[in-house]
């Protein structure tokens, strides 16, 4: 099976804009995607949506035939929910049609609206992805479930707040130029240990913000790059997916998450490659402690060095593995049905060398992205090579 070529991406600016509806936002991203790519609507075969919780948000479900009008589109459209996971999990899809000569040009894309919810309504929202039975009558929310995950780290592994405090420092420098981050600006290490707390050990600034936005990526065959003479540099050569149980009650442990571990090795076995030979990566750094986990999860660092990897400098934009150059989730933005698809569209343009931070990366041939729904209950990993 021949890879899926990446032809164009787009992407809304992520941010506070409440005044926008889903369709809005992603009629945006789409049409940049297309227009990046420079093919015809005609030819597209299918629409791939990720979208959490338009029924809360927007009071709308069945959002995959109003996205595809929205963009002018006459094609199956789906939309596909994996809680913070949506937006990978629908490129998964495409890259599947792709490679299975089921679609020779696929959209895939993803949206969420969220700041019109408020901060109660956004965080009851989000709570609807962890089990209703044993977490969410209990009161638990997500920024009290990591706390609960980085807690059990730091005894189980030790680390303390300002390693963490670190991948915060590291992310938002990273996001400080991006034009489309929700954040454009740099923090301090004194600046997130002394920032409110959020739920202990983890402040404001360990904490992803609440966000709207939307982003799309058209995916080709080879065969349609080549006879439509594409510019489709960059493709989708290995795809994962894992599962895990959705309460932090019925898991074996709080500091391993075997759906990241278990999507890695199927996205490596199925790109021909290790761990090893990664670049640099974008993953889902929710919160602080995220990082940290989907580093070792993903096979970077074995269990309980990955604490380390940002205050050492290891995962800087000059560091051996530059992690989230986007400004990742904690300061470009995480809008959760878009977050994959996002993490997609910015991995392309770094690959391209039309990204602020391309340069950290010009001699980079294998990238990985790393999606996750909840408290990682499920996950998605997508590895992205240059095209030969």
């Amino acid at each position: 099976m021949s890879p899926a070529h990446i032809a164009g991406v787009g992407m809304t600016k992520f941010g506070k804009t409440p005044e926008r509806t889903g369709r809005d936002l992603f009629a945006e991203a789409g049409s940049t995607a297309i227009d990046d790519a420079g093919i015809d609507r005609e030819d597209v075969d299918a629409l791939y949506l990720g979208n959490f919780m338009g029924e809360l948000s927007e009071n709308q479900g069945h959002m995959g035939p109003l996205m595809a009008k929205a963009l002018g589109l006459d094609v199956p459209a789906t939309r596909v929910e994996s809680a913070c996971a949506s937006g990978g999990m629908a490129v998964r899809q495409g890259v599947r049609d792709v490679r299975n000569g089921e679609a020779d040009l696929v959209v895939v894309g993803g949206v969420e609206r969220m700041h019109n919810m408020g901060t109660t309504g956004a965080t009851g929202g989000l709570s609807v992805a962890a089990d209703d039975l044993w977490e969410i009558r209990q009161g638990i929310t997500f920024p009290g479930a990591y706390a609960l995950m980085a807690q059990r780290y730091f005894e189980v592994h030790g680390g303390d707040r300002e390693d963490l405090a670190h991948v915060a420092v590291k992310n938002h420098e990273n996001a400080a130029n991006n034009p489309l981050a929700q954040y454009q600006s740099e923090i301090s290490i004194e600046k997130v240990l002394e920032a409110p707390p959020v739920a202990l050990p983890m402040g404001l600034f360990d904490s992803s913000p609440i966000t709207d936005g939307a982003a799309a990526a058209v995916l080709v065959s080879e065969e349609y790059a080549a006879e439509h003479d594409l510019d489709a540099g960059v493709a989708i050569t290995g795809t994962g997916q894992g599962t895990d149980n959705l309460a932090l009650a019925e898991r074996d442990s709080l500091v391993y998450t075997p759906a990241t571990e278990h999507a890695a090795d199927e996205a490596y076995e199925d790109a021909g490659i290790e761990s090893a030979d990664v670049d640099f990566a974008e993953v889902h750094d929710c919160f602080t402690i995220a990082e940290v986990l989907a580093l070792e999860g993903l096979g970077f660092y074995e269990e309980g060095e990955g604490i380390t990897a940002a205050r050492e400098g290891e995962t800087a934009a000059d560091g051996e593995l530059p992690v989230n150059l986007s400004g990742g989730l904690k300061a470009k933005g995480h809008p959760v049905g878009a977050t994959g698809v996002a993490q997609i569209t910015e991995m392309t343009k770094l690959f391209r060398g039309d990204h602020v931070n391309s340069d950290a990366v010009e001699d980079a041939s294998v990238g990985l992205t790393h999606n996750a729904g909840g408290t990682v209950a499920s996950a998605v990993v997508h590895v992205l090579e240059v095209a030969e």
